[in-house]
């Protein structure tokens, strides 16, 4: 369909079309209203209470995790609570150096400037970003051959918030540059209820608890997943109920959806077919996988796996991708015995 990505999953963590502004909408604004992660939350308010203390700026953040858990939510919650301005890009948007110098000269004292992505930034660029990350100074060469020169430009301090879906693949040099470093994790069930609530109420959608439930049990420990899920229950619910989001109506619809009790969608469940039935349950390895399924690579590793592998479905090992027994038990498939020497 024209517009869209390859994944268009209703699970796919990854911003789609006419949700995006809505994803938005339903942001926290603080730390306060930001729910789960609260060891990360606790260390963050005594990082930004003692910047302010200081009158500096909060020390450089990465944020490493799986789409849809809050990373970006978590730089716009940092330049709110630092009471300063956040300036935005993604790491495959900042190509050359130019790019960077026009973001650098738009930044003031103490903002905030956040790079998405910032595994994929260019390899000339992120050692541009080495001096400024430390000493805040931008080296720019004009000219060619004898006649070139390099350029010194202060740059005002400021925190560079990195966030990256995939955090094997940043440079050593990169990493080690920031001082707060931190993982988001998968939410529990009573976290994305209060989410679910929390967005039904910011919607004006009647939704009562055992509705919220059933979409908290099914939107893979992701907010942002959580959150389209409610969107589609809602219209389900309008156009084939009442308009309230019941268990009942939150079934129906997800069925609709076909969005399984464990939260498994047609894609998932594609995948672990694939895995017992082409490659008698693994090892396989991640390529030969996206092949098999039709899906791009990255989807299968960023999207698919970290749920299937944390939910227990998937294990990952030196050899390959292996169907776990919990994977043949949900497809009502009989799980081989398989050699040690396998695993």
């Amino acid at each position: 369909m024209p517009g869209f990505e390859k994944d268009e999953s209703v699970l796919s963590p990854a911003a789609l079309g006419e949700d995006a502004p809505a994803d938005r909408a339903l942001r926290p604004r603080t730390l306060d209203e930001f729910i789960g992660q609260d060891s990360l939350k606790a260390n963050l308010r005594v990082f930004i209470k003692a910047a302010k203390q200081r009158c500096e700026p909060l020390d450089h953040c990465l944020f490493y995790a799986p789409p849809g858990l809050g990373k970006t939510t978590l730089a716009n919650i940092l330049a709110r609570e630092m009471g300063v301005n956040l300036r935005g890009a993604s790491g495959p948007i900042l190509e050359r150096i130019g790019d960077l110098a026009a973001l650098l000269t738009d930044i003031s004292e103490g903002d905030v400037f956040f790079i998405d992505e910032i595994h994929r930034l260019n390899a000339v660029v992120e050692e541009a970003l080495y001096p400024v990350m430390e000493d805040y100074t931008f080296f720019i060469s004009t000219g060619k051959g004898p006649s070139s020169s390099t350029l010194k430009l202060a740059v005002p301090r400021f925190t560079l918030v990195g966030a990256t879906t995939r955090s094997g693949l940043l440079t050593g040099p990169l990493r080690d540059r920031f001082g707060i470093v931190a993982q988001l994790g998968f939410y529990g069930p009573e976290e994305l209820r209060r989410i679910v609530l929390r967005s039904a109420g910011l919607l004006k959608i009647a939704a009562d608890a055992a509705g919220a439930d059933e979409i908290a049990r099914r939107c893979r420990g992701t907010p942002r997943i959580a959150n389209r899920l409610l969107r589609r229950v809602r219209d389900f619910a309008q156009v084939d109920g009442d308009g309230r989001i019941t268990g009942d109506a939150a079934r129906h619809a997800l069925s609709k959806l076909e969005v399984d009790a464990e939260g498994l969608d047609a894609m998932d469940r594609r995948l672990l077919r694939a895995v017992i039935e082409k490659f008698d349950g693994g090892p396989v390895g991640v390529e030969n996988l996206a092949i098999a399924i039709s899906e791009e690579l990255d989807t299968v590793t960023d999207v698919v796996e970290p749920f299937l592998i944390q939910a227990g479905f998937l294990t990952r090992t030196p050899r390959g991708r292996v169907a776990a027994a919990k994977a043949y038990r949900h497809l009502g498939l009989k799980a081989p015995r398989r050699p040690l020497d396998l695993l």
